[in-house]
């Protein structure tokens, strides 16, 4: 079977589960064409009803942010909205293919990327609740795009890096397994295992350390709902948002986060990196924060709104991941995330609370989960990290103990 039939079926069939009569909703660059039409193939043969398609180009969109007037910048016309709300609102199955060169707009002032990107979100604030409330099941998967490979292999040819990139994509993904569809059951079976203790323990909160200056403790709300691999629409279909994906995850308490957490992993947001950082949380916002390179794209992320300041996700990922073996720094934060534990500025899921999908989004404050127009992930974990889970009648139990679980 060709390479991209092989990976483009794993990602409808197992990781988005693509029924008969629904629309396929795919965004990416165009470099990554050749992956799209296997893809859109592959889709009309299981029976999508349309396969639509929003193509972005990298050079294109660095012409506009580096020279659109300011008040054009933010302006997004109603039918550009549509192309992602009008899908979602109808159920549709959602890819999102990244292949960016996470350095592409490295060149751009933060506070210019962030109005489009604010702009945007907003605009197509519909689509992203469809997909947080399981009405349109989604995936964030990958291409190997040439400026992202060059970044990841400098000392390989430009063939050379894309093929290793290649490579890794697909072991990362379980692709290159002899059976894709039963490795991904038996990591299932794995994480399923990990979220069920998560959730007889109902920990009240999370405290973590480690020799990189991260003294941090997290609150949870009730009712907390731990998943990890698949999720679910609102009929019940399983699906994988993310491929790879090594994570079970929550929502912490909105509120409730005290201490100093230290990045453990450079961040690539918009095309710009942020390296060597770190955030101070009192009272559960951002009080204060620093960064050796990249502080402007924190600042603009944290002025994104309100939430922007605050957690919307707790994830574990032991430091002996398949993806941290890999020994490899993607500059992406797909498979970063899934090599290190990590924390997300910004919207959580309503998923991670009980009932949270029929909740509106007051409600869900009210719950403690946080609203945002942003979800940004960092990488916190280190072989070192000790996290403890706090009881309700006070007991402090392991959870993780020199970076991997504890149970």
């Amino acid at each position: 079977m060709p390479l991209f039939t092989r990976y483009a079926r794993l990602l409808l069939r197992t990781g988005l589960d693509l029924q008969k009569g629904q629309t396929l909703l795919i965004n990416a660059d165009i470099e990554a064409a050749p992956l799209v039409r296997a893809l859109t193939e592959e889709a009309y043969q299981m029976g999508a009803k349309e396969v639509q398609l929003n193509w972005s180009d990298e050079a294109c969109d660095l012409a506009r942010l580096l020279y659109q007037k300011e008040e054009d910048l933010t302006s997004i016309a109603p039918w550009e909205a549509e192309r992602y709300n009008a899908p979602s609102r109808g159920g549709c199955a959602y890819l999102r293919l990244y292949s960016e060169d996470p350095q592409g707009f490295s060149g751009v002032p933060a506070a210019r990327q962030a109005l489009r990107r604010n702009a945007f979100s907003a605009a197509t604030k519909e689509a992203q609740r469809c997909r947080a409330t399981g009405v349109s099941p989604w995936l964030a998967a990958a291409y190997p795009g040439a400026g992202w490979a060059a970044l990841v292999f400098p000392d390989k040819t430009a063939q050379e890096a894309q093929e290793a990139l290649w490579q890794a994509i697909l072991s990362a993904t379980r692709a290159d397994a002899p059976d894709p569809d039963a490795a991904w059951r038996a990591h299932q079976q794995d994480l399923s295992r990990r979220t069920e203790w998560l959730n007889a323990h109902a920990f009240t909160a999370f405290h973590y350390e480690n020799a990189l200056g991260t003294d941090f403790t997290v609150g949870m709300p009730e009712g907390q709902l731990w998943a990890g691999g698949r999720s679910y629409t609102r009929e019940g279909r399983a699906y994988i948002p993310n491929m790879p994906t090594e994570e079970v995850f929550c929502a912490p308490h909105r509120l409730k986060a005290e201490g100093r957490l230290v990045a453990s992993l450079p961040l690539s947001h918009g095309g710009s990196r942020v390296e060597d950082f770190s955030f101070t949380f009192r009272d559960g916002a951002v009080a204060d924060f620093a960064a050796r390179v990249g502080a402007e794209t924190l600042e603009s992320i944290l002025s994104t709104d309100e939430g922007a300041r605050r957690l919307g996700e707790i994830a574990l990922i032991p430091a002996d991941s398949p993806i941290a073996r890999m020994g490899l720094l993607f500059y992406n934060t797909l498979f970063d995330e899934n090599a290190s534990c990590h924390f997300a500025l910004g919207r959580g899921y309503a998923e991670c609370v009980r009932g949270g999908e029929a909740l509106s989004e007051e409600a869900l404050l009210d719950a403690g989960v946080n609203q945002s127009l942003t979800h940004v992930d960092f990488m916190v974990g280190t072989e070192d990290l000790r996290i403890e889970g706090l009881t309700a009648s006070g007991r402090s139990v392991p959870v993780f103990a020199n970076g991997v679980w504890a149970f």
